[in-house]
């Protein structure tokens, strides 16, 4: 079967837009995923105007637009997690402005939820408050993701990153507790290197509440430049029948975009030919 890939834009944040998205077609993806902060310092600032043209040359150079990740880059100083109430409250303030920004760009977006910093325990909270706090925030904008056909992704995270939300269970038991079309989770290889069991095991058994997947290598590299074998997360999704994206998300640039985007692209798909159903 086939499985729709997409990349995120992170890697073409100097280049010009209409460009980046033409050479992520090239290259053969079919989706893009945007970090909000390639658009703008503040994504309520974004005007109307930018949003259409921006949707508009994603459309006009063949791709479908994913979602957004990274969300909490800038403006800089927000936290979701805080005991100060005010920042909290700006903080969440920003989820809404990028709820808003995310289907003003495409339809059915989602919205990756990683953001380690600006959700971690500070000020002397323990996990248990932060994490209420963050349930708490996430209830709060569900709806308003829902009535715009948006989805917030719940990304568990390494211990190394972030102590709110470390496994995928935790994140699927926020979704449960939730209860909203408008809040679920996602799997990226990269930041489930602390799971204890294979990840294909973790990803056929949270199916369900899987609405994204990122691939990258365990030490932040684009795919192929490691020893990951995506072969078995893979193949739960092939046999599952997933319909949703495969993005690559790599946090090491310094092999360039183009490569990065082509490379990553060949060998997933070299992989995925090796895979027997």
């Amino acid at each position: 079967m086939h499985l729709k890939q997409a990349i995120c834009n992170e890697a073409f944040e100097k280049w010009d837009f209409a460009e980046s998205c033409r050479a992520m077609k090239k290259a053969g993806y079919e989706g893009i995923e945007i970090a909000p902060f390639t658009l703008g310092e503040d994504p309520a600032l974004i005007p109307a105007a930018r949003r259409s043209e921006v949707r508009r040359i994603i459309a006009d150079e063949g791709l479908q637009f994913v979602g957004l990740h990274w969300l909490m880059v800038a403006p800089k100083g927000l936290h979701v997690t805080t005991p100060d109430a005010a920042l909290r409250e700006k903080s969440w303030l920003h989820i809404r402005n990028l709820i808003d920004l995310c289907a003003d760009l495409g339809e059915g977006g989602v919205m990756v939820f990683g953001s380690p910093f600006q959700r971690a325990t500070t000020s002397g909270s323990t996990r248990e408050e932060a994490t209420a706090r963050y349930v708490e925030g996430l209830a709060a904008v569900a709806g308003q993701a829902a009535s715009r056909n948006v989805t917030v992704l719940v990304e568990a995270l390494p211990k190394a990153q972030c102590d709110v939300v470390q496994t995928l269970e935790e994140a699927v038991g926020i979704v449960k507790q939730i209860a909203s079309p408008g809040v679920r989770t996602m799997f990226d290889s990269h930041n489930a290197i602390d799971e204890v069991e294979p990840h294909a095991v973790l990803v056929d058994r949270y199916y369900d509440f899987l609405h994204h997947v990122h691939v990258n290598e365990l030490d932040g590299k684009h795919c192929g430049k490691g020893d990951y074998d995506f072969k078995p997360v893979l193949a739960v999704l092939m046999r599952r029948n997933y319909k949703r994206w495969v993005s690559l998300e790599a946090f090491d640039f310094s092999f360039g975009a183009e490569t990065i985007a082509n490379e990553s692209l060949r060998y997933l798909e070299s992989e995925i030919q090796k895979i027997k159903l």
